[in-house]
């Protein structure tokens, strides 16, 4: 018996300011009215499960974009995970925050990059600041405040293309409930 896979998309740039908000409640809606079934969210920051018959991670992220943009208004670039590629996010997030003391996130890929496209990030942060990427995963160990680090989302972006970023909480907590 074939399983119907499962997704986890997160929603980029949501619930910021007064023109992006975007409810769960509406991001559920989103989903169903484009086939999705089995929807549940967490947070209200745009993270969401699905399933459906498609196998393209690429076709997903399109059919929620789609169905994001008519149901909110404005585009929503979209980041879809398998289980397993939370999964190993996450495990790689243990392997390198071991005796990390700062701020740790992560920002997810839409696509994987070439490891010499993944370098250009490797001096783009200050002093105790540094990514590692692995696969649609590049991790940022930051010093105690995120908001001064040199090195944030925007920075990945700019490098390696369309992404997202969750706190490392936010991560584990999703791959345990959702992976």
């Amino acid at each position: 018996m074939d399983t119907v896979p499962t997704y986890i998309a997160f929603l980029r740039a949501v619930n910021l300011g007064a023109t992006r908000k975007f409810s769960k409640a509406a991001i559920v809606r989103a989903c169903e009215s484009a086939g999705f079934t089995d929807v549940e969210t967490y947070l209200n920051t745009g993270n969401v499960k699905v399933t459906t018959p498609m196998r393209s991670t690429a076709k997903v992220e399109a059919a929620l974009e789609s169905a994001f943009a008519e149901e909110a208004g404005f585009e929503v670039p979209t980041v879809a995970l398998t289980q397993q590629e939370l999964r190993d996010i996450a495990a790689d997030a243990v392997e390198l925050g071991e005796g990390h003391d700062g701020r740790y996130y992560v920002s997810l890929l839409k696509k994987a990059p070439m490891r010499a496209t993944a370098r250009r990030l490797d001096d783009a942060g200050r002093a105790g600041e540094h990514a590692v990427v692995r696969g649609r995963g590049a991790h940022l160990l930051l010093g105690a405040d995120y908001h001064t680090a040199k090195l944030s989302n925007a920075v990945v972006e700019k490098h390696l293309g369309v992404s997202t970023n969750r706190n490392l909480n936010v991560v584990r907590t999703l791959a345990e409930k959702w992976g």
